[in-house]
């Protein structure tokens, strides 16, 4: 696992700032700003319009995404992907560097780094500390919206790092591959709602929420720490794993923490408990909240 080199998951805000100086942001080298946010919240597109790294196009996961699933941001097909991200200038020979605004550093980030290389991409990497550290170390914003050159990509689905409803339903008997849950713990538990749905986890499945692999800056722990979170929920990261959470989102910060570890065939549930809780018989459905009250 340790032996294969594999392309560089992370960037830091440093190597990104000297790569726009040297004007190198282009057909080989493409930003985007992948953040997204409830709308009631706020909203990324607007946010985007007003401040983002210099070179920077948006990612918009709302159309990006397969519009005829019942479930929030499933994987578009191939042609939907290669034809979106070939709008935005990327190749298949592009080394695409994303990131989020959100307050904790990273969030939605991670799933493009994901959609990327479930499509066959190889150079894709996150920006370490997000939107939210370049503009406190003092990197440059700019309001000017970029106008690139589409280019050619072409996807090939990696159908191995993901994993459907019917995969997972069938490995509540095999086995066959480990998954760890995402979400915070109130939810996998089935203590607290999630948002709107009554919550709870998958058998089997352990949890470590995705915000416990970022430091209180918002980047992400060091190696070491991240090795101990997965030894300490007896996670072997040797063995096939599957990451879910609400929607596919949150899910990838697991695929990304075990690919900084060496691991980069960590598949991910995309339809998670969103769909899980409307697919899945009463069985299938670990809560608490439900315990209790029986």
């Amino acid at each position: 696992m340790a032996s294969q080199v594999l392309p560089r998951a992370l960037v830091t805000t440093k190597w990104l700032s000297e790569a726009i100086r040297a004007q190198r942001v282009g057909p080989s080298l493409r930003v985007l700003d992948a953040s997204w946010y409830p709308p009631q919240e706020r909203n990324a597109r607007q946010e985007f319009r007003e401040s983002h790294i210099p070179g920077a196009s948006f990612f918009d996961i709302e159309e990006c995404r397969d519009k005829s699933s019942p479930y929030d941001f499933m994987l578009p097909s191939e042609s939907h992907f290669a034809d979106y991200v070939g709008c935005l200038g990327i190749s298949n020979d592009t080394h695409v560097v994303v990131y989020d605004g959100d307050k904790l550093g990273t969030f939605y980030a991670p799933r493009a780094w994901w959609m990327f290389r479930a499509f066959g991409h190889r150079e894709v990497s996150v920006l370490n500390g997000g939107f939210k550290n370049w503009v406190k170390e003092g990197h440059p914003v700019t309001a000017e919206v970029s106008q690139v050159a589409p280019a050619v990509f072409k996807a090939t689905l990696n159908k191995a790092l993901l994993k459907t409803f019917e995969e997972m339903v069938e490995n509540l008997g095999s086995r066959q591959f480990q998954v760890v849950d995402s979400r915070p713990e109130g939810r996998f538990r089935g203590t607290e709602l999630d948002q709107g749905l009554e919550s709870g986890h998958i058998p089997g499945a352990v949890n470590i929420p995705f915000h416990s692999f970022l430091t209180e800056a918002g980047h992400e722990k060091s190696l070491e720490e991240i090795q101990q979170m997965f030894q300490e929920k007896k996670v072997d990261l040797s063995k096939p794993l599957t990451a879910t959470c609400r929607k596919g989102v949150t899910a990838c910060h697991i695929a990304l923490a075990a690919y900084l570890c060496g691991k980069p065939d960590v598949s991910v549930y995309d339809g998670s408990w969103s769909e899980w809780f409307h697919r899945a018989p009463p069985q299938y459905k670990v809560s608490e909240l439900k315990r209790n009250k029986a």
